[in-house]
């Protein structure tokens, strides 16, 4: 039942992380540099690199959902588990879209 468990809330998260990743990219959106994420959240458009208002729309609710699973998989799995789930998978979209998505300087 665990095994289970795990591979449907690492699905989940993984479709909203790719969402997220792929919206991010459509946009131009810098999404791992600093404060950016808090910036889409609250509407800011100017973290965006390209004016694409629909993009910019699903990334902000990709971003919402993507709270809404994370807390979900907390609650079903545990901090411990959710972590290492998330930690994962965000390592699986870096790779994927690559510095595109911004972060933290090497």
């Amino acid at each position: 039942m665990d095994k289970i468990r795990d591979e449907f809330w690492g699905k989940q998260m993984s479709d909203v992380m790719t969402q997220i990743g792929r919206e991010a990219a459509i946009a131009h959106v810098r999404i791992l540099d600093p404060g950016v994420i808090e910036a889409v959240l609250h509407g800011d458009e100017v973290a965006a690199g390209s004016r694409n208002p629909l993009a910019f729309k699903k990334l902000r609710e990709a971003l919402m959902m993507g709270f809404v699973v994370r807390e979900k998989a907390f609650e079903r799995l545990g901090a411990v588990e959710a972590t290492e789930l998330v930690t994962a998978i965000r390592e699986t979209i870096v790779k994927h879209f690559g510095d595109k998505l911004g972060g933290p300087p090497a």
